[in-house]
């Protein structure tokens, strides 16, 4: 495994760096460093339309597809680069990163047609109807169920933790389209427009004030017939499909936002004096060790294969990652004391340290809980028995 990059990368990495500084002090300048998910959505939209009218918004995706075909090292490269850069979290990274690729791998002639334009240009965006209060991280349990009549799938249940859905198009969903069916069998991967009438949101507030995530409710909702991807039926292969693509290029983009809030963290502690106290040294000198780990395992597991898809320690990634942030987040509070307990949300949430806390308690939870990844981890990585369910124990 190359742990550096050639000339030629390193020079796409500075033609990626120029255009991204270039918008930050320019006509973006406004988004630079915006951490909510929900503030200035226009303005986000926007900055989805200049990505896409300059050629970096689908680096990865075919160039038939409206991509640049970009090779798995220059992906890398924009990932990093763009976190460096400070734009906003992209608006359109559900389509991008989930819905796309599955179009691309699983979709038809005539679903790639209508729908990978829209989303490589920024006019169309979209949301994830996975997870259910009753099937967070086991989907097997799904309940919300589509019925065929005449030309449409009729859709009746709900979806939680479905993020950006207030500004989304579409929505893609997993429901049970085969009466009597249970587990993984009988669902199907469904394409339906947001905004109808039989559909309502509801936003979730978290505790760090943002309101990213929705409540989605499925009242008769419609969507045609051809809207159905891979065919009626087999849309757990979809599904898990789509969650190769949830694991890939985009996690070193995020190892760069914790690189940033490391280097924030350690800046607060010789500010204050905690720096003095040598458990918190120990800790951060812990924590740069895992984010070195961190980056290194993910680089090979990504160039494994040739870059076809992720290898199978990919499964370790999201638990240790996210077992990390956690961590971290708990050093901050240390480091701040009892300054940090006291501070006040601004226009863009709390301040980044406090925030960091505050939004880390979920990363063991969301994208399949710890438990859930262990289970992962011993059946799909390990190749051990698979654990009993729905039997006493």
């Amino acid at each position: 495994m190359r742990l550096g990059f050639t000339p030629a990368q390193e020079a796409f990495r500075r033609e990626a760096a120029h255009w991204l500084d270039a918008q930050m002090t320019g006509d973006f300048a406004m988004l630079k460093g915006l951490r909510s998910q929900s503030a200035f959505p226009e303005e986000r939209r926007a900055w989805e339309g200049r990505l896409a009218r300059d050629g970096w918004s689908v680096i990865g995706w075919p160039r038939e597809h409206g991509g640049r075909g970009a090779t798995l090292a220059e992906q890398v490269i924009f990932a990093e680069e763009y976190a460096r850069a400070g734009p906003p979290g992209r608006m359109s990274h559900i389509g991008i990163e989930l819905a796309g690729p599955t179009l691309i791998h699983f979709g038809s002639a005539q679903q790639r047609a209508r729908f990978l334009p829209r989303i490589a240009g920024g006019e169309e965006f979209w949301a994830q109807g996975y997870s259910e209060p009753g099937a967070g991280s086991d989907l097997g349990n799904v309940s919300t169920r589509a019925r065929l009549e005449g030309d449409e799938w009729v859709i009746e249940g709900q979806k939680i933790w479905t993020s950006l859905a207030q500004f989304a198009d579409w929505i893609f969903v997993l429901a049970r389209t085969e009466e009597g069916s249970r587990g993984p069998r009988g669902l199907s991967f469904l394409l339906v427009p947001i905004r109808q009438p039989g559909i309502s949101l509801r936003p979730i507030r978290q505790m760090n004030g943002a309101a990213e995530f929705n409540e989605t409710f499925f009242d008769g909702a419609r969507t045609h017939r051809d809207n159905v991807v891979g065919g009626a039926g087999n849309g757990w292969q979809v599904a898990m499909g789509l969650l190769g693509f949830e694991r890939g290029v985009g996690t070193l983009g995020q190892q760069m936002s914790f690189v940033a809030e490391y280097e924030a963290l350690v800046a607060a502690a010789k500010a204050n004096g905690a720096i003095a106290d040598p458990s918190i040294r120990d800790r951060l000198a812990r924590a740069y060790a895992g984010l070195r780990i961190m980056r290194h395992a993910a680089l090979r597991s990504l160039s494994a294969n040739g870059g076809q898809g992720l290898a199978g320690d990919a499964l370790t990634h999201k638990i240790y990652w996210a077992t990390w942030h956690r961590a971290l987040g708990e050093l901050a509070m240390d480091v701040l004391g009892q300054a940090g307990e006291v501070t006040d949300a601004g226009a863009d949430g709390f301040p980044l340290l406090a925030d960091l806390f505050l939004s880390s308690r979920a990363d063991t939870i969301y994208g399949g809980t710890s438990q859930i990844q262990r289970n992962l981890i011993a059946e799909r990585g390990l190749g051990l028995p698979r654990e009993p369910r729905g039997e006493a124990r």
